[in-house]
């Protein structure tokens, strides 16, 4: 399971051209092993998120992505944060995924949410639905997938997918963890107490204990053991040798994408003390671990490493 997961959440660098992109994010992907991520991340977007950009920034595909930085890293688990339900047929997402396990030799993680970004449902011509649609067909979805990693040939007629005696083959080379990602009280986290492995919350520091009363009282209902569910953090972080630099580092990002000024009060910046300090503290809230990104300065040659270096000692 996820302890300490680096997630790579955008592909626009300064001065960086199409052409060395693909070197760019893997040198962050070999960086982030090196310096102690168990777990290296990319989202499942098609468009860049209004948080951090505009919808025509550079986003790779990411499936495509995870089986290519496999060829460049040999201990990290690959996964998603988070894939999309909505994006793909179960089926496929399992062929999918178990295509990942195989070619990285054992080390995809399956990372799934409901979807949310209404734009790119509607600019490439995905269903949407409701808010309650998308819950179903996620339950559904899971159903499905989590019986084809399991070699388990499922069969289900259901509102939205109709499967029957679904083959996957190749299996898994071995077990493929599953996270939740999201922090839902009411819908999200009974799922993670049903079928994942894992929950990675988003949501500020002070509200980690109700999330975690809440998935400990679906466990309880569901007859779930809470102590088989790790539990992690989605945070972000801007950090460099001084604070003054990370400063500088983060501002500058700020005037390059103005749409991440919402992330300023949220992203944990400073040196290397600062920001141990910061999870440290974070850490003492109840969660197993953090997913981390760096957006602001990720792509700059040693500040993954750094990142990992500061934060692998907390885990």
């Amino acid at each position: 399971m996820t302890r300490l997961g680096y997630q790579i959440p955008n592909f626009t660098y300064p001065g960086v051209e199409p052409e060395r992109l693909f070197p760019a994010i893997t040198r962050q992907a070999v960086d982030a092993e090196t310096a102690g991520f168990d777990t290296i991340l990319v989202m499942d977007h098609f468009y860049q998120l209004p948080i951090l950009g505009t919808p025509d920034q550079e986003m790779i595909e990411c499936y495509t992505l995870l089986a290519a930085l496999a060829q460049h890293t040999s201990r990290a688990r690959l996964s998603a944060l988070v894939t999309g339900n909505t994006y793909r047929n179960p089926t496929l997402l399992a062929k999918t995924v178990t295509a990942l396990d195989v070619v990285s030799e054992g080390r995809a993680q399956l990372g799934i949410g409901a979807g949310w970004f209404e734009l790119e449902h509607d600019a490439l011509g995905y269903e949407f639905g409701t808010f309650t649609d998308r819950f179903e067909k996620l339950e559904e979805a899971l159903v499905i997938v989590l019986g084809m990693l399991r070699s388990e040939r499922p069969s289900l007629d259901g509102k939205w997918y109709r499967v029957h005696d679904a083959i996957n083959s190749p299996a898994p080379l071995g077990r493929v963890p599953v996270m939740i990602g999201g922090g839902g009280e009411r819908k999200t986290l009974r799922l993670v107490a049903q079928y994942a492995d894992e929950s990675n919350l988003i949501c500020a520091p002070d509200e980690i204990g109700r999330k975690l009363d809440a998935l400990a009282g679906h466990c309880e209902t569901l007859g779930r053991d809470r102590s088989e569910i790790t539990v992690t953090l989605q945070t972000s972080a801007c950090i460099a040798p001084t604070h003054d630099a990370a400063v500088r580092e983060f501002e500058a990002y700020l005037v390059r994408n103005p749409a991440a000024e919402v992330r300023r009060a949220s992203t944990i910046v400073g040196d290397p003390d600062e920001v141990a300090a910061r999870y440290a503290e974070l850490l003492t809230s109840g969660i197993d671990g953090v997913t981390v990104n760096a957006p602001a300065n990720g792509h700059i040659d040693g500040r993954v490493s750094l990142l990992g270096q500061t934060l692998a000692p907390l885990i």
